[in-house]
């Protein structure tokens, strides 16, 4: 299979995938007993999920650690053609994703900030690009369901510029050896090793694995804005616990519920929609489909 191609995955491959999202730095040894492998059988699997672009593991640090206190997405309609503008909003390193999108908004992005007022700010700088007529504001007050959130608990430990170098290092490969981080930082394999711990143990990155929807066949992207109406709590539950469901966070604005799904064709998107329509206790406000990803950097 080539790195384009859709993967099935076995048992085997999706246990391996789950002890992976919990501990992405386990040992082959102790993924092996896990899943009931040999260590070389389990080695051997992960660098296929690897190699294929089905899976990427990954540090993921707490907002917090990049000084990030507020987020927000933002529907865009613009003058002209979007994707110069698009190109435009990708500049700004507040904005960590820019999308093409079909529907009443050509522009899909999402900001964050240090606070409230920064992101206000942030949110003032993209207004100001040449070509943007109207920005609809969401602000997330919870994050239900992200594969790039880490630990709910606030980092407790400080850190130091050596930290935060092992910190990107682990955002572009959670699966470094401790011997391959040491020779980058100019540091022992022990004094590396302590380190990484302290800054897990601390809360301030979370090494996890991050599975690719579009090599196991999710390869069309969407998005949902929702209405809460009443007791809407079960039907919250069902939308995060559902594969298709990439994220899902609470907000302040034109929606209670802004989400990503995935699935593999539009009209598997349109089927997804369609289940949300029925569900007890929301409604779908507006609905859009990606065209083009033209930015996802949240390691900045």
């Amino acid at each position: 299979m080539n790195a384009v191609g859709t993967m099935e995955l076995d048992g085997t491959d999706a246990a391996i995938v789950r002890e992976l999202r919990v501990d992405g730095r386990i040992s082959f040894e102790a993924l092996a007993g896990r899943v009931g492998l040999s260590r070389a059988a389990a080695r051997l699997r992960v660098r296929r999920l690897l190699d294929t672009d089905t899976l990427r593991v990954v540090g993921v640090a707490h907002p917090a650690v990049r000084d990030i206190g507020a987020l927000a997405h933002l529907s865009i309609s613009v003058e002209g053609a979007a994707a110069p503008i698009a190109d435009l909003i990708a500049e700004l390193a507040e904005v960590p994703l820019v999308s093409l999108t079909s529907g009443r908004f050509p522009l899909n992005a999402e900001v964050r900030g240090r606070d409230l007022e920064q992101l206000t700010a942030a949110v003032d700088r993209v207004r100001m690009l040449p070509g943007v007529r109207e920005i609809d504001t969401a602000v997330y007050t919870s994050v239900l369901k992200d594969p790039y959130l880490a630990s709910s608990t606030s980092p407790h430990i400080r850190l130091d510029e050596t930290d935060l170098r092992l910190l990107s290092l682990l955002e572009r490969d959670g699966r470094l050896s401790f011997a391959e981080l040491a020779g980058r930082v100019g540091l022992s394999a022990g004094a590396v090793r302590s380190r990484v711990m302290r800054l897990i143990r601390g809360h301030a990155v979370r090494v996890t694995a991050l599975l690719n929807p579009g090599a196991v066949g999710l390869a069309r992207h969407g998005g949902v804005a929702l209405r809460l109406e009443g007791d809407s709590r079960t039907a919250i539950k069902e939308i995060a616990s559902w594969e298709h469901t990439q994220f899902l966070a609470r907000c302040l604005g034109r929606a209670d519920l802004i989400g990503t799904v995935a699935a593999n064709s539009i009209s598997g998107l349109h089927t997804v929609f369609e289940h949300l329509n029925a569900l007890s206790g929301i409604r779908v406000v507006e609905s859009w489909i990606c065209l083009s990803r033209i930015k996802e950097r949240y390691d900045l």
